[in-house]
Protein backbone atom coordinates (compact mmCIF):
# COMPACT_ATOMS: atom_id res chain seq x y z
CA UNK A 1 0.00 0.00 0.00
CA UNK A 2 1.00 3.70 -0.70
CA UNK A 3 0.73 6.65 1.17
CA UNK A 4 -2.76 6.96 0.48
CA UNK A 5 -5.79 8.66 2.66
CA UNK A 6 -8.81 7.53 3.09
CA UNK A 7 -12.02 9.68 1.85
CA UNK A 8 -15.73 9.49 2.96
CA UNK A 9 -17.30 11.85 0.47
CA UNK A 10 -21.10 12.37 -0.20
CA UNK A 11 -21.73 14.72 -3.33
CA UNK A 12 -25.57 15.50 -1.75
CA UNK A 13 -27.64 17.81 -3.82
CA UNK A 14 -27.62 20.36 -1.08
CA UNK A 15 -24.14 19.93 0.22
CA UNK A 16 -20.94 18.12 0.45
CA UNK A 17 -19.83 16.64 3.30
CA UNK A 18 -16.11 14.68 3.27
CA UNK A 19 -14.97 12.67 6.19
CA UNK A 20 -10.94 12.24 5.77
CA UNK A 21 -7.94 10.71 7.50
CA UNK A 22 -8.40 9.09 11.19
CA UNK A 23 -12.14 11.46 10.96
CA UNK A 24 -9.97 14.04 12.13
CA UNK A 25 -10.96 16.17 9.23
CA UNK A 26 -14.80 17.64 7.78
CA UNK A 27 -15.64 19.28 5.22
CA UNK A 28 -19.16 20.64 4.40
CA UNK A 29 -19.79 22.82 1.21
CA UNK A 30 -22.75 23.96 -0.73
CA UNK A 31 -23.12 21.82 -3.55
CA UNK A 32 -23.00 25.15 -5.75
CA UNK A 33 -20.59 26.13 -8.83
CA UNK A 34 -20.01 29.04 -10.92
CA UNK A 35 -17.55 29.43 -13.69
CA UNK A 36 -15.24 32.57 -13.14
CA UNK A 37 -12.42 34.57 -14.20
CA UNK A 38 -8.61 33.89 -12.94
CA UNK A 39 -7.93 37.06 -11.42
CA UNK A 40 -11.27 37.83 -9.29
CA UNK A 41 -11.18 40.28 -7.76
CA UNK A 42 -10.37 41.02 -4.23
CA UNK A 43 -10.12 43.85 -1.12
CA UNK A 44 -5.85 42.64 -0.39
CA UNK A 45 -4.12 39.69 -0.29
CA UNK A 46 -3.78 40.32 4.05
CA UNK A 47 -7.42 40.69 3.81
CA UNK A 48 -7.83 37.39 2.21
CA UNK A 49 -6.10 35.12 3.90
CA UNK A 50 -7.89 35.91 7.16
CA UNK A 51 -10.39 34.23 5.58
CA UNK A 52 -11.21 30.40 5.95
CA UNK A 53 -10.64 28.62 2.41
CA UNK A 54 -13.95 26.87 2.25
CA UNK A 55 -15.12 29.89 2.04
CA UNK A 56 -13.21 30.86 -1.01
CA UNK A 57 -12.61 28.45 -2.97
CA UNK A 58 -11.49 29.98 -6.26
CA UNK A 59 -9.76 26.55 -8.45
CA UNK A 60 -8.85 25.75 -11.86
CA UNK A 61 -9.96 21.85 -12.47
CA UNK A 62 -7.89 19.64 -14.96
CA UNK A 63 -9.33 16.64 -15.34
CA UNK A 64 -9.73 14.15 -18.66
CA UNK A 65 -12.96 13.01 -17.03
CA UNK A 66 -14.46 16.54 -17.38
CA UNK A 67 -16.74 17.53 -20.49
CA UNK A 68 -15.49 21.09 -19.89
CA UNK A 69 -11.55 20.45 -19.00
CA UNK A 70 -9.39 23.37 -17.60
CA UNK A 71 -11.98 25.50 -16.39
CA UNK A 72 -12.31 28.10 -13.79
CA UNK A 73 -14.92 27.96 -10.91
CA UNK A 74 -16.01 29.30 -7.90
CA UNK A 75 -17.18 26.85 -5.43
CA UNK A 76 -19.20 26.83 -2.21
CA UNK A 77 -20.15 29.79 -0.31
CA UNK A 78 -18.27 31.81 -3.15
CA UNK A 79 -20.17 30.51 -5.85
CA UNK A 80 -23.39 31.58 -4.11
CA UNK A 81 -22.50 34.94 -4.62
CA UNK A 82 -22.13 34.80 -8.49
CA UNK A 83 -24.21 36.54 -10.55
CA UNK A 84 -24.43 32.50 -12.38
CA UNK A 85 -24.55 29.90 -9.59
CA UNK A 86 -24.82 26.22 -10.54
CA UNK A 87 -26.83 23.81 -8.70
CA UNK A 88 -27.52 20.35 -9.93
CA UNK A 89 -30.79 20.23 -12.31
CA UNK A 90 -33.97 17.83 -11.29
CA UNK A 91 -33.40 15.24 -13.56
CA UNK A 92 -29.74 14.73 -13.95
CA UNK A 93 -27.45 11.97 -13.05
CA UNK A 94 -25.18 12.48 -10.34
CA UNK A 95 -22.67 10.17 -11.66
CA UNK A 96 -22.65 12.30 -15.18
CA UNK A 97 -22.50 15.51 -14.29
CA UNK A 98 -19.21 17.60 -13.99
CA UNK A 99 -20.55 19.73 -11.04
CA UNK A 100 -20.48 16.14 -9.18
CA UNK A 101 -16.83 16.20 -9.82
CA UNK A 102 -16.17 19.31 -9.26
CA UNK A 103 -17.53 19.44 -5.94
CA UNK A 104 -15.28 16.04 -5.27
CA UNK A 105 -12.14 17.19 -6.08
CA UNK A 106 -12.23 20.56 -4.30
CA UNK A 107 -12.91 18.86 -1.45
CA UNK A 108 -10.09 16.49 -1.68
CA UNK A 109 -7.75 19.66 -2.93
CA UNK A 110 -8.74 21.44 0.83
CA UNK A 111 -7.96 18.58 2.41
CA UNK A 112 -4.16 17.68 0.49
CA UNK A 113 -3.75 21.21 0.92
CA UNK A 114 -3.79 21.36 4.93
CA UNK A 115 -0.65 21.24 7.39
CA UNK A 116 -0.52 18.26 8.28
CA UNK A 117 -1.15 15.91 5.41
CA UNK A 118 2.51 17.36 4.36
CA UNK A 119 3.75 14.55 6.06
CA UNK A 120 2.36 11.73 4.35
CA UNK A 121 1.64 13.18 0.72
CA UNK A 122 4.60 14.17 -1.47
CA UNK A 123 5.47 18.24 -2.16
CA UNK A 124 7.72 19.38 -4.20
CA UNK A 125 7.33 23.52 -4.43
CA UNK A 126 3.61 24.59 -4.99
CA UNK A 127 2.94 21.18 -5.94
CA UNK A 128 1.55 18.55 -4.00
CA UNK A 129 0.70 15.06 -4.75
CA UNK A 130 -2.30 13.42 -2.98
CA UNK A 131 -3.40 9.35 -3.46
CA UNK A 132 -6.65 8.70 -1.85
CA UNK A 133 -8.69 5.55 -1.19
CA UNK A 134 -12.18 6.76 -1.77
CA UNK A 135 -15.76 5.44 -0.65
CA UNK A 136 -18.56 7.17 -2.34
CA UNK A 137 -22.11 6.87 -3.19
CA UNK A 138 -24.79 7.26 -6.20
CA UNK A 139 -28.51 7.24 -6.27
CA UNK A 140 -30.07 3.40 -6.34
CA UNK A 141 -31.43 3.90 -9.49
CA UNK A 142 -27.85 4.74 -11.08
CA UNK A 143 -26.40 2.04 -9.67
CA UNK A 144 -29.39 -0.33 -10.72
CA UNK A 145 -28.45 1.46 -14.11
CA UNK A 146 -24.91 0.20 -13.81
CA UNK A 147 -23.47 3.73 -14.14
CA UNK A 148 -21.34 3.43 -11.06
CA UNK A 149 -18.99 1.28 -12.86
CA UNK A 150 -18.35 4.27 -15.39
CA UNK A 151 -17.85 6.58 -12.51
CA UNK A 152 -15.88 4.71 -10.44
CA UNK A 153 -13.83 3.76 -13.96
CA UNK A 154 -13.36 7.64 -14.51
CA UNK A 155 -12.02 8.79 -11.21
CA UNK A 156 -9.62 5.85 -11.24
CA UNK A 157 -7.88 6.14 -14.90
CA UNK A 158 -6.61 9.86 -14.67
CA UNK A 159 -4.79 12.25 -12.41
CA UNK A 160 -6.81 14.78 -11.36
CA UNK A 161 -5.41 18.33 -10.68
CA UNK A 162 -6.40 20.89 -8.48
CA UNK A 163 -5.09 24.38 -9.29
CA UNK A 164 -6.06 26.89 -6.24
CA UNK A 165 -6.50 30.81 -7.48
CA UNK A 166 -7.62 33.25 -5.92
CA UNK A 167 -8.10 30.52 -2.47
CA UNK A 168 -7.37 32.18 1.01
CA UNK A 169 -4.32 30.69 2.05
CA UNK A 170 -3.71 28.18 -0.62
CA UNK A 171 -3.05 30.75 -3.44
CA UNK A 172 -0.64 29.07 -6.27
CA UNK A 173 -0.66 25.61 -4.87
CA UNK A 174 -1.71 22.77 -7.00
CA UNK A 175 -2.75 19.39 -6.16
CA UNK A 176 -2.53 16.33 -8.23
CA UNK A 177 -5.41 14.12 -7.23
CA UNK A 178 -5.20 10.32 -7.65
CA UNK A 179 -6.66 7.45 -6.20
CA UNK A 180 -5.69 4.19 -5.40
CA UNK A 181 -8.77 2.67 -4.98
CA UNK A 182 -12.86 4.04 -5.74
CA UNK A 183 -15.39 2.64 -4.16
CA UNK A 184 -19.41 3.57 -4.98
CA UNK A 185 -22.06 2.68 -2.94
CA UNK A 186 -26.04 2.17 -3.12
CA UNK A 187 -27.04 5.26 -1.11
CA UNK A 188 -29.82 3.09 0.41
CA UNK A 189 -27.58 0.43 1.42
CA UNK A 190 -24.94 3.00 3.06
CA UNK A 191 -27.87 4.12 5.30
CA UNK A 192 -28.53 0.42 6.52
CA UNK A 193 -25.29 0.41 7.06
CA UNK A 194 -24.90 3.70 8.98
CA UNK A 195 -27.99 2.49 11.65
CA UNK A 196 -26.62 -0.61 12.51
CA UNK A 197 -23.25 -0.82 12.88
CA UNK A 198 -20.69 1.69 14.70
CA UNK A 199 -17.08 2.89 12.93
CA UNK A 200 -15.87 -0.70 13.50
CA UNK A 201 -18.19 -2.45 12.05
CA UNK A 202 -19.28 -3.67 15.34
CA UNK A 203 -22.92 -4.16 15.12
CA UNK A 204 -24.95 -1.25 17.36
CA UNK A 205 -28.44 -2.45 16.54
CA UNK A 206 -29.07 -6.03 16.74
CA UNK A 207 -33.03 -5.70 16.60
CA UNK A 208 -32.40 -4.14 13.43
CA UNK A 209 -30.59 -6.86 11.98
CA UNK A 210 -33.37 -9.52 11.59
CA UNK A 211 -36.32 -6.71 11.21
CA UNK A 212 -37.70 -6.19 7.68
CA UNK A 213 -37.24 -2.36 7.57
CA UNK A 214 -37.45 0.28 4.69
CA UNK A 215 -35.17 3.47 4.48
CA UNK A 216 -36.64 6.18 2.23
CA UNK A 217 -33.81 8.19 1.97
CA UNK A 218 -34.84 11.78 0.77
CA UNK A 219 -32.49 13.69 -1.04
CA UNK A 220 -32.47 16.50 -3.35
CA UNK A 221 -32.57 15.18 -7.07
CA UNK A 222 -33.76 11.75 -6.14
CA UNK A 223 -35.46 9.14 -3.60
CA UNK A 224 -34.37 5.68 -2.44
CA UNK A 225 -35.74 3.36 -0.97
CA UNK A 226 -34.24 0.51 0.08
CA UNK A 227 -35.95 -2.91 1.25
CA UNK A 228 -34.06 -4.80 4.25
CA UNK A 229 -34.22 -8.40 4.60
CA UNK A 230 -32.24 -10.81 7.16
CA UNK A 231 -29.57 -7.85 7.36
CA UNK A 232 -29.31 -7.69 3.62
CA UNK A 233 -30.54 -5.02 1.15
CA UNK A 234 -33.07 -6.90 -1.42
CA UNK A 235 -31.95 -5.20 -4.68
CA UNK A 236 -34.71 -6.53 -6.60
CA UNK A 237 -37.35 -4.85 -4.70
CA UNK A 238 -35.69 -1.83 -3.71
CA UNK A 239 -36.31 1.27 -5.67
CA UNK A 240 -35.21 4.58 -6.87
CA UNK A 241 -37.22 7.55 -8.02
CA UNK A 242 -36.53 11.11 -10.12
CA UNK A 243 -38.44 12.91 -6.98
CA UNK A 244 -36.72 15.12 -4.75
CA UNK A 245 -36.68 18.64 -3.09
CA UNK A 246 -34.69 20.44 -5.60
CA UNK A 247 -37.90 21.30 -7.81
CA UNK A 248 -40.06 22.14 -4.49
CA UNK A 249 -36.77 24.51 -2.95
CA UNK A 250 -36.74 26.25 -6.36
CA UNK A 251 -40.24 26.57 -7.04
CA UNK A 252 -40.87 28.19 -4.06
CA UNK A 253 -37.82 30.39 -4.20
CA UNK A 254 -39.23 31.51 -7.34
CA UNK A 255 -42.85 31.96 -5.66
CA UNK A 256 -40.72 34.58 -2.87
CA UNK A 257 -39.17 36.55 -6.01
CA UNK A 258 -42.46 37.27 -7.58
CA UNK A 259 -44.70 37.88 -4.70
CA UNK A 260 -42.03 39.79 -2.60
CA UNK A 261 -39.39 40.94 -4.84
CA UNK A 262 -37.07 39.03 -2.45
CA UNK A 263 -34.23 37.42 -4.58
CA UNK A 264 -32.24 34.22 -2.47
CA UNK A 265 -29.01 33.46 -3.66
CA UNK A 266 -29.46 29.57 -3.56
CA UNK A 267 -31.90 26.57 -2.54
CA UNK A 268 -29.60 26.64 0.64
CA UNK A 269 -31.28 29.64 1.69
CA UNK A 270 -34.72 28.61 0.92
CA UNK A 271 -33.96 25.47 3.15
CA UNK A 272 -32.60 27.76 5.94
CA UNK A 273 -35.86 29.58 6.19
CA UNK A 274 -37.58 26.22 6.64
CA UNK A 275 -35.34 24.80 9.25
CA UNK A 276 -34.54 27.36 11.20
CA UNK A 277 -35.10 27.39 15.09
CA UNK A 278 -36.57 30.48 15.03
CA UNK A 279 -38.82 32.36 12.80
CA UNK A 280 -39.39 29.56 10.61
CA UNK A 281 -40.92 30.02 7.29
CA UNK A 282 -40.50 33.67 7.74
CA UNK A 283 -38.23 36.88 5.83
CA UNK A 284 -37.02 39.97 5.66
CA UNK A 285 -39.11 42.32 3.16
CA UNK A 286 -37.55 46.23 3.20
CA UNK A 287 -36.67 45.53 6.65
CA UNK A 288 -39.65 43.95 8.44
CA UNK A 289 -40.93 40.40 8.92
CA UNK A 290 -42.74 38.57 6.66
CA UNK A 291 -44.28 35.01 6.47
CA UNK A 292 -44.33 32.82 3.39
CA UNK A 293 -45.56 30.24 5.53
CA UNK A 294 -48.39 30.23 3.05
CA UNK A 295 -45.39 29.48 0.11
CA UNK A 296 -43.97 26.86 2.07
CA UNK A 297 -46.53 24.72 3.57
CA UNK A 298 -48.36 24.50 -0.13
CA UNK A 299 -45.57 23.61 -1.91
CA UNK A 300 -44.28 20.93 0.61
CA UNK A 301 -47.52 19.06 1.31
CA UNK A 302 -47.51 18.15 -1.98
CA UNK A 303 -44.15 17.01 -2.16
CA UNK A 304 -44.81 15.11 0.74
CA UNK A 305 -48.22 13.65 -0.45
CA UNK A 306 -45.74 12.29 -3.42
CA UNK A 307 -43.31 10.94 -1.41
CA UNK A 308 -45.85 9.31 0.83
CA UNK A 309 -47.84 7.77 -2.27
CA UNK A 310 -44.53 5.93 -3.24
CA UNK A 311 -43.70 4.57 0.90
CA UNK A 312 -47.25 3.19 0.37
CA UNK A 313 -46.83 1.47 -3.14
CA UNK A 314 -43.58 0.17 -1.84
CA UNK A 315 -44.84 -1.11 1.67
CA UNK A 316 -47.67 -2.62 0.03
CA UNK A 317 -45.73 -4.84 -1.86
CA UNK A 318 -43.69 -5.84 1.02
CA UNK A 319 -46.46 -6.30 3.58
CA UNK A 320 -44.52 -7.72 6.17
CA UNK A 321 -42.05 -4.59 6.66
CA UNK A 322 -42.21 -3.26 10.35
CA UNK A 323 -40.84 -0.04 10.44
CA UNK A 324 -39.45 2.46 7.87
CA UNK A 325 -36.90 5.02 8.36
CA UNK A 326 -36.41 8.40 6.51
CA UNK A 327 -33.36 10.09 5.83
CA UNK A 328 -31.67 12.45 4.48
CA UNK A 329 -31.72 16.33 4.10
CA UNK A 330 -35.24 15.94 2.51
CA UNK A 331 -36.63 13.67 4.86
CA UNK A 332 -35.58 17.17 7.77
CA UNK A 333 -37.48 19.61 5.02
CA UNK A 334 -40.60 17.04 5.21
CA UNK A 335 -41.08 15.68 8.34
CA UNK A 336 -43.79 17.65 9.78
CA UNK A 337 -45.95 17.21 6.90
CA UNK A 338 -45.01 13.38 6.48
CA UNK A 339 -46.09 12.68 10.14
CA UNK A 340 -48.93 14.99 10.01
CA UNK A 341 -50.12 12.94 6.18
CA UNK A 342 -48.97 9.32 8.29
CA UNK A 343 -51.59 9.70 11.31
CA UNK A 344 -54.52 11.35 9.02
CA UNK A 345 -54.22 8.54 6.75
CA UNK A 346 -52.41 4.87 7.07
CA UNK A 347 -51.04 4.97 10.19
CA UNK A 348 -47.52 3.13 9.10
CA UNK A 349 -44.62 2.92 11.80
CA UNK A 350 -42.16 5.64 10.49
CA UNK A 351 -39.58 7.01 12.40
CA UNK A 352 -37.17 9.88 11.54
CA UNK A 353 -34.05 11.39 13.18
CA UNK A 354 -34.63 13.89 15.65
CA UNK A 355 -30.67 14.67 15.48
CA UNK A 356 -30.56 16.95 11.91
CA UNK A 357 -26.81 16.73 11.92
CA UNK A 358 -27.12 12.93 12.10
CA UNK A 359 -28.95 12.70 9.26
CA UNK A 360 -27.22 15.03 7.40
CA UNK A 361 -23.56 13.54 7.67
CA UNK A 362 -25.27 9.56 7.68
CA UNK A 363 -24.29 8.86 4.08
CA UNK A 364 -20.56 9.70 4.88
CA UNK A 365 -20.36 8.59 8.26
CA UNK A 366 -21.89 5.24 6.15
CA UNK A 367 -19.12 5.44 3.19
CA UNK A 368 -16.27 5.98 6.19
CA UNK A 369 -16.94 3.57 7.87
CA UNK A 370 -16.79 1.20 4.64
CA UNK A 371 -13.85 2.21 3.08
CA UNK A 372 -12.07 2.65 6.62
CA UNK A 373 -12.70 -1.65 7.02
CA UNK A 374 -11.83 -1.79 3.18
CA UNK A 375 -8.83 -0.48 3.71
CA UNK A 376 -8.21 -2.10 6.87
CA UNK A 377 -8.54 -5.48 5.39
CA UNK A 378 -6.72 -5.17 2.01
CA UNK A 379 -3.56 -3.91 4.75
CA UNK A 380 -4.08 -6.84 6.26
CA UNK A 381 -3.91 -9.25 3.31
CA UNK A 382 -0.99 -7.48 2.12
CA UNK A 383 1.03 -7.93 5.13
CA UNK A 384 -0.14 -11.25 4.97
CA UNK A 385 1.32 -11.84 1.46
CA UNK A 386 4.79 -10.08 1.99
CA UNK A 387 4.80 -12.29 5.43
CA UNK A 388 4.37 -15.56 2.99
CA UNK A 389 7.16 -14.12 0.70
CA UNK A 390 9.58 -13.73 3.34
CA UNK A 391 9.34 -16.90 4.61
CA UNK A 392 10.10 -18.23 0.92
CA UNK A 393 12.90 -16.69 0.61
Amino acid sequence: MTNARIAAVDVGNDSLKGIFGKMEVQINIPNVIARDIEDRPVIGIEELNKQNPVDGIHIRVHSPTLRDNNAIYRVGNLATKSDNPSELDPGSNKSEEDQTLIMLFASLALDAAQEENKQLFKRSNNVIDATYILGTGLPLREVKEGKDVGYRSKLLGSVHQVEFLVTPRYQGLKINIKFEEVKVYPEGFAAYINLVMDNNLNIINKDLIDKRILIQDIGGLSTDIAVIKNGKVDDDKAQGFNLGVSESLESIREEIRSKHGVELDSRRDVVEIITKKNDRNHIMVKGSRTSVHDITDRTLLELAKKQYRHLRNVWQKNSQTEICYFVGGGSIILKDYLKTLNNSLDGYNIDFFEDEQESIWMMANAYYKLIADFSRRTMKETKNEEQKLAKTK
